[in-house]
């Protein structure tokens, strides 16, 4: 299923997912007055196009005013953003995601993938967030940790708990980042095997 950044995180909101507040914008105006209305010191201005890659690519940026924030409006929109996802052609930037910022301390990959072998969701998490996956997998992969979910049950709170020890989140923030994970895939056990599909390739 192809959806945007914007999009992804609505679904998750929907869920009790905690993800930050943020606006879509198709217009440099819109981006300022998305960023007005977010009422944040840091906004962050997102590119939306169907492929990962998109802040090596430029088309990421954080803004401290809304000057910056209509400077790298212009700047991206309209942009053709080549990534390794999108191929030498690249993807053009028709929308862009207007998001509160946050100061980020540590980075943590968190998602869910369909193991087409046994047929079951695999939850995969790595503390080598804000990297692409893929060169993680490649290059150290012993930093990928996984857990198969059984449909029935769900993701459990020991499975969830084992996967936070083993991406080294700090001991004070296991509670949360159960709560996380839990919350990210809650309703996957109340689906059925087409929709849970078409529901976890975001």
């Amino acid at each position: 299923m192809n959806i945007h950044e914007y999009q992804g995180k609505e679904i998750l909101r929907k869920y009790g997912v905690a993800v930050p507040n943020g606006k879509v914008a198709f217009t440099v105006e819109e981006a300022v007055e998305a960023a007005k209305e977010l009422g944040t010191s840091v906004t962050v201005v997102k590119a939306q196009i169907h492929a990962g890659g998109r802040g090596k690519a430029g088309g990421v940026k954080v803004a401290k005013n809304l000057d910056e924030v209509r400077t790298y409006a212009q700047e991206i929109l309209g942009k053709t953003l080549v990534t390794h996802q999108t191929g030498p052609e690249g993807k053009e930037v028709k929308r862009l995601l207007v998001e509160e910022g946050c100061d980020i301390k540590k980075e943590y990959y968190v998602g869910l993938v369909m193991d087409r072998a046994t047929s079951r969701v695999v939850l995969m998490a790595s503390e080598e967030g804000g990297t692409e996956i893929e060169e993680v997998a490649e290059k150290t992969p012993e930093k990928i940790f996984k857990e198969a979910i059984d449909p029935v049950v769900g993701l459990t709170g020991f499975q969830a708990r084992r996967i936070a020890f083993n991406i080294n989140i700090p001991k004070e923030l296991v509670n949360k980042a159960v709560k996380f994970m839990m919350a990210f895939i809650r309703h996957l056990s109340r689906r059925t095997a087409p929709s849970l599909k078409s529901t976890l390739l975001l």
